[in-house]
């Protein structure tokens, strides 16, 4: 009997070396992408130090902050379109079986793929005063060309799949049987989903929203094609650059990184807190 409880806590104490040993290799891997980062941004910030009189007017240059809130705001608006429309898309994809369903994912996954400078093109063609949309929207007063809605419509086509393939996924984890048994009890179609289907998806979905907004904060080509006014943070640092040289990019891009920072830790740790894994839904 002593002879089995030895062998059993040495087979544990095996298993736990083996496990130790498969854990430091996956951090180790792991974090040479994340040294990666951090030595990029440790690069810039004794670039930008090096420099204290540059990075203090980028500190306090108005057009920094105001270029800054341009982007911050096409940004959330285009997010919260993508909320609005990209989450009914999402839940019926999750939940259909058509064969026309590949080529849906084909199309919402398109933005991932094209070059900015395209869907720049595609946005611009669109939404240009003579295009099949600017046109119409234009007799309304609508004007997208070097105006703040172009800019949400170019953020907004290449967010596409950042949002609802994320909000997809979320979706096909709720079972169907939930929203079933809540139409048992009374529930409508729509009720089931805002009541059911939605909060289990909850956290996929502010995930998706949280990577949406960050790319369309950090997209410049498809901005540029068609809304180079007002200036976002991104055609700011490019126009910069070209102009003054590489003192005042550098300066101004370490402005954008502590905001951008301090944005995303304060919505990643929303996140957190209102979707816990062990939280009631």
């Amino acid at each position: 009997m002593a002879n089995r409880i030895q062998m059993a806590v040495a087979g544990i104490a095996s298993r736990r070396a083996g496990g130790g040993a498969a854990r430091a290799l996956l951090s180790l891997a792991g974090g040479l992408l994340v040294g990666l980062v951090v030595l990029s941004l440790l690069t810039l910030g004794l670039r930008a130090a090096a420099d204290p009189d540059a990075l203090g007017a980028a500190a306090a240059d108005p057009d920094v902050y105001s270029a800054i809130a341009v982007t911050f705001g096409a940004a959330a608006f285009a997010v919260a379109l993508l909320v609005l429309f990209g989450t009914p898309l999402a839940y019926l994809m999750s939940r259909t079986r058509s064969r026309a369903l590949p080529l849906v994912e084909a199309v919402v996954d398109l933005p991932l793929i094209l070059p900015h400078t395209v869907a720049g093109l595609l946005v611009y063609l669109l939404f240009m005063r003579n295009g099949p949309l600017g046109s119409a929207l234009g007799s309304v007063g609508l004007s997208f060309e070097d105006a703040f809605p172009g800019i949400v419509v170019a953020m907004l086509f290449v967010g596409i799949p950042y949002y609802v393939g994320p909000a997809r996924d979320g979706f096909a984890k709720v079972p169907f049987e939930l929203e079933e048994v809540a139409r048992t009890l009374g529930a409508g179609p729509g009720t089931a989903f805002l009541r059911v289907a939605l909060p289990l998806a909850g956290r996929e979905c502010l995930s998706g929203a949280v990577v949406a907004w960050g790319r369309a904060v950090g997209e410049f080509a498809a901005v540029v094609m068609i809304a180079y006014h007002p200036f976002v943070i991104s055609t700011l640092i490019y126009t910069r650059f070209t102009q003054y040289g590489l003192a005042d990019t550098v300066a101004i891009a370490l402005v954008l990184l502590v905001v951008c920072g301090a944005v995303l830790f304060a919505l990643r740790r929303a996140a957190s807190h209102l979707w816990r894994p062990d939280a009631p839904v």
